[in-house]
């Protein structure tokens, strides 16, 4: 049994209408389109460019990759992230990292110029961010309430790690008390003590974005309208990853599929109603997002080692829980240096025994290199983080949320921020959680939960059952669901939210999923989509806005409708 690959089948060799044909239809493609343009792909009468070509209860047209694509054709040995021509050493001299080996049908045109790759991301990026700040409307006046990043920024200014007194309010602030080494006493929140410390527990990579901002115009600039226009890089960037996945054969979507999945990841999820709130928690969930798309172009296939290295490291000082995305490196690490002629398990064989074979046919060099140069950033960034933490809470491990002075102290202190005892209020939220309707105005409410997942993003569930599993969406697979499973034993659901935001720690991942899945993009999932930006437009409109839509409960404990 021949080993599941991300490359396509290899094009008939007996095939005589390639490559003069194809050329022709490119350049009369070429000529035809305008900047930023696409032709879909289905100008060139590809012949086996990839399974949906062979496949023939597929009916996907212009998904399959061909080089009739305006990006596809004029760049396939183009990388997007800087434009240098080629990959790296792995890619080279591995086929399962997505390249299928073959000359491109491009090669030895001129290269397309820098600012025409970079056009269509550009545009995302103004439309996004535009949409953005507009729905962000009144929050873009002024400083949010809950401007902790920016405080912190100023607090770094001013020459200190945390606050000089007391926070302008208790809202997830952390208090050490020096003299006792352990919380503040409930005493701290009504005045000041000279032992008493107040910090910012959130990891800080977010107030070393917002320092410049607040070194120029101080705490009075308008955090929610920058954190609005910074997030309109996640879809823009998931783009440039999405085109890249395309032209390297390891996706079969088309440029426009491509622009489909942007929208479905920028207004079609709770990314949303996150990027035009502005408040501690939802930046650090536009930070996290932007990082990981990029983690992601560096890591898949391995072809930023370096750049996957720096995007995770100040991921994990965004969101610690998305460290474990560190596992999915070092699985395409082995999966791209395993050898091609590596034998396959029979397949009736043991798990174990199936898993054994696969390892035995990894190139361990191979593995290690790109894992070195991955991990020097992470060590960098690890050791700034342990230093901080040492010198605030005297514990290299503490980022502060153990000393936060909130009301649910005693379930922290008595179950951790982590435990099992959380996964099941969690996962009644991550799945089971509607709108409340009744009979009176407003006729709906939203639990301070938040919506289940496949409420506000239904476009998701095709990436559960894609046509096939290749080994690198086995991988995206097992490394999401690890971090979902850290995310919903946290000791809350991510509270006061319109959707599960927590799930945007792996949402990337998702859409990549999505795009590799196979599954067509009919009539019935642009329902979704239209399903899924109204009821997202919906929550980035009201929450936190219009209160009458939302429930009132401040306990956490009530997650259902009331009988």
């Amino acid at each position: 049994m021949s080993q599941p690959s991300d490359e396509p089948p290899e094009a008939d060799p007996d095939d005589e209408s390639e490559p003069d044909d194809e050329r022709a239809a490119e350049d009369a493609a070429d000529a035809a389109r305008e900047v930023g343009d696409a032709d879909d792909g289905d100008a060139d009468g590809t012949t086996g460019g990839d399974e949906d070509a062979v496949d023939p209860d597929e009916d996907d047209g212009d998904a399959d990759g061909t080089a009739g694509d305006d990006e596809d054709a004029a760049n396939a040995d183009v990388d997007d992230a800087d434009g240098t021509a080629g990959g790296t050493d792995e890619d080279a001299a591995n086929a399962d990292a997505g390249h299928d080996g073959r000359p491109s049908a491009a090669r030895g045109r001129p290269a397309t110029p820098w600012w025409r790759r970079w056009l269509v991301p550009a545009i995302v990026f103004a439309v996004t961010a535009l949409i953005y700040a507009l729905v962000a409307g009144p929050r873009t006046e002024g400083p949010s309430p809950n401007n902790h990043f920016s405080i912190l920024a100023q607090s770094w200014l001013d020459g200190h790690l945390g606050l000089e007194g007391r926070p302008p309010h208790l809202n997830d602030w952390a208090c050490y008390d020096e003299e006792m080494h352990a919380v503040c006493p409930p005493r701290a929140q009504l005045r000041e003590g000279e032992h008493w410390r107040w910090y910012v527990s959130f990891p800080p990579f977010p107030s070393v974005l917002v320092l410049p901002m607040v070194a120029l115009f101080g705490l009075d600039f308008s955090g929610p309208l920058f954190w609005a226009i910074l997030a309109g890089l996640a879809p823009a960037f998931l783009f440039v990853l999405l085109r890249r996945l395309r032209e390297e054969r390891i996706s079969p979507r088309s440029f426009k599929e491509d622009l489909v999945l942007v929208a479905v990841f920028a207004l079609g999820t709770v990314y949303f109603p996150t990027a035009v709130h502005g408040s501690v928690w939802f930046a650090a969930q536009v930070v996290a997002s932007i990082l990981l798309v990029l983690f992601f172009h560096g890591a898949i296939g391995i072809k930023h080692p370096l750049l996957a290295g720096v995007a995770l490291a100040l991921c994990f000082w965004t969101r610690p829980s998305t460290s474990l995305w560190a596992l999915f490196f070092l699985l395409e690490a082995m999966r791209v240096s395993r050898r091609a002629d590596a034998p396959d398990a029979p397949p009736d064989a043991s798990v174990w025994r199936k898993l054994g074979v696969w390892l035995g046919g990894v190139r361990w060099r191979g593995v290690i290199r790109p894992c070195l140069v991955f991990s020097a950033p992470i060590l960098a960034v690890g050791a700034v983080a342990m230093w901080m933490n040492e010198a605030r809470f005297e514990d290299p491990f503490e980022f502060g949320h153990a000393y936060l002075m909130i009301r649910w102290r005693p379930r922290i202190e008595k179950w951790g921020l982590f435990n099992y005892h959380y996964l099941s209020k969690n996962l009644a939220v991550f799945l089971a959680s509607l709108p409340w309707l009744s009979a009176t105005a407003p006729y709906l409410k939203i639990s301070r939960h938040g919506l289940a997942i496949w409420v506000t993003s239904p476009n998701l569930i095709p990436a559960l059952w894609p046509k096939r599993v290749t080994p690198l969406m086995g991988s995206l697979f097992t490394v999401t669901g690890l971090v979902a499973l850290l995310d919903l034993c946290y000791q809350n659901s991510g509270w006061v939210q319109f959707g599960y935001r927590f799930a945007l720690d792996y949402m990337p991942a998702l859409i990549v999923l999505l795009a590799l899945s196979r599954r067509r993009f009919g009539v019935g999932f642009g329902l979704l989509l239209a399903a899924a930006i109204v009821v997202n437009t919906f929550g980035a409109i009201t929450f936190d806005r219009a209160a009458v839509f939302y429930d009132d409960d401040a306990t956490q404990e009530r997650v259902f409708q009331p009988d």
